[in-house]
């Protein structure tokens, strides 16, 4: 009997596909999901962030902190076609839902105007 890594070696040298492990294959799941998706930015570095544009990995717009020393911040989603904010939502360390059910390939920001309950932020943002 050949063993399993020379043998997927021979494999992938004669052309053939190896399909990975299933935590390989979970991993990568991950990394295409809303959230391995996520944009890193830095509140207060510019006045709006974006413009980004939504895609189909999600169908909400998603926001969390992820570092710095506030625990929330207070997030809209201003959308380019109406140029106002949908609502004020407190995001802290988990993700939250700051818009629902948003079309692929909907443009928006998000404005950085509101203080934060800290005085440094880093966020994520998942579309």
């Amino acid at each position: 009997m050949i063993p399993a890594a020379p043998l997927v070696a021979l494999l992938v040298t004669l052309g053939f596909t190896v399909p990975a492990p299933a935590s390989a294959a979970t991993a990568t799941a991950a990394a295409t999901s809303c959230y391995g998706g996520a944009v890193t930015v830095h509140y207060g570095d510019v006045l709006d962030f974006g413009p980004y544009w939504t895609t189909s990995r999600c169908n909400d717009i998603n926001m969390r902190v992820v570092g710095g020393d506030a625990e929330y911040v207070v997030a809209c989603v201003k959308f380019a076609k109406t140029g106002v904010c949908n609502r004020w939502t407190r995001v802290g360390r988990t993700w939250t839902t700051v818009a629902t059910d948003v079309l692929d390939g909907t443009k928006f920001t998000v404005p950085n105007g509101v203080d934060l309950e800290g005085s440094s932020a880093t966020i994520q943002i998942a579309f």
